[in-house]
């Protein structure tokens, strides 16, 4: 079977399939993250210390902001008002792509810096519809940025913010920092991390369609590939405004990473305070495992390729069957979809089209 379609209602059932659902995990083989199980998510800690089952949502609630701050404890903390400014929008060129217009601009994403991004607008919505908008986070390009996903050079199967614009949605990608032309002085800016500060443009981004009147406003959807595959996730744990995430390529555990090693992730424009977990990722406050549950109840679309050399697929899998029972607390069991395509670190036509309708189901 080349694709394979998983959805928390199909955990379990078809075995015959794939072994996602039928093949039993051993616990003693996974370590625990802080001390609690990192695949039974529904174990947490009470305020004295012992260890519970959460059978409500608010009972995992506790365990979710534990989550969060070991995230935060490795990238820095979300910034507050502090960071707040006056977004002061400016167009620097304008370009007609037949069904919808492409508009390079710079916004003041915090005092004293700015970032560049692409909006993209459907002329149906210039001409008084309000649509829905997108946040479209390019994956790792360190020539031309941002200017992959609207279609303008790069790798093929990567220009999710043009097609997004072509089937009617008004889309907004920004730049990642410290690739291609986007270089923040990161420390001078009072970053811990390039990821937070990424986090921070896209919640900026995310103003920037809160503030245009033709944008359908309060429920957005975040789609990305590799780079932007955990940048999504990540903007999403921090922006409740994001109602479907969409992530391709994007994350596995990082005891899986390159079987371990994740000195991939030690690099300024990500999280430097990685460093002190070489060799025991173990012992690193979050993994993707939290993460993911996090994002429930909201729509989650993984595209996971079978013979992606970045992120195991098999890995992916056994964090979606763990977040699953969380999703199931929210009463949300059929809003995670896996899927595995035979191919390698891309996102092929028929997923990227896939993730499109669910994008379209959930802001419409």
């Amino acid at each position: 079977m080349n694709r394979l379609t998983l959805s928390l209602l199909t955990f379990g059932i078809f075995c015959g399939l794939h072994t996602i659902g039928c093949r039993a995990e051993t616990p003693v083989s996974i370590p625990p993250i802080r001390g609690l199980s990192r695949t039974n998510l529904l174990e947490y800690r009470t305020p004295d210390g012992s260890r519970k089952t959460a059978s409500s949502a608010a009972e995992w609630e506790g365990r979710k902001t534990e989550a969060l701050k070991g995230f935060q404890q490795i990238a820095g903390a979300l910034p507050g008002k502090e960071k707040r400014c006056d977004l002061d929008v400016k167009v620097d060129d304008e370009t007609d792509c037949g069904s919808y217009v492409r508009r390079a601009i710079t916004y003041a994403s915090e005092p004293g810096a700015r970032t560049t991004a692409y909006l993209c607008i459907p002329k149906a919505a210039l001409a008084g519809k309000a649509v829905p908008g997108v946040l479209c986070l390019h994956p790792t390009e360190n020539k031309i940025g941002y200017k992959v996903v609207v279609g303008l050079g790069g790798k093929a199967h990567r220009q999710y913010a043009s097609e997004l614009a072509e089937r009617g949605f008004v889309t907004i990608a920004p730049s990642y920092p410290l690739l291609a032309d986007y270089q923040p002085d990161l420390k001078q800016l009072g970053w811990q991390s390039g990821t937070m500060k990424a986090i921070w443009d896209n919640i900026r981004a995310l103003d920037v369609l809160d503030a245009l009147p033709f944008v359908k406003h309060g429920r957005y959807a975040t789609i990305g590939h590799s780079l932007g595959g955990h940048n999504s996730i990540f903007t999403a744990l921090f922006d409740a405004r994001i109602q479907c995430i969409v992530s391709s390529c994007g994350f596995d555990s990082l005891l899986d990473y390159y079987g371990g090693n994740i000195k991939g992730w030690v690099q300024e424009r990500y999280m430097m305070k990685m460093e002190q977990f070489l060799g025991h990722p173990q012992d690193a406050p979050f993994d993707y495992y939290e993460l993911i549950a996090c994002l429930a109840p909201r729509t989650l679309f993984v595209n996971a390729p079978l013979r992606d050399s970045n992120f195991r697929h098999d890995s992916v899998d056994r964090i979606a069957r763990a977040a699953a029972a969380i999703y199931k607390l929210h009463g949300a069991e059929d809003r995670i979809r896996v899927e595995h395509p035979d191919s390698d670190h891309d996102f092929p036509d028929a997923q990227r089209f896939a993730a499109y309708d669910v994008i379209g189901k959930v802001l419409r």
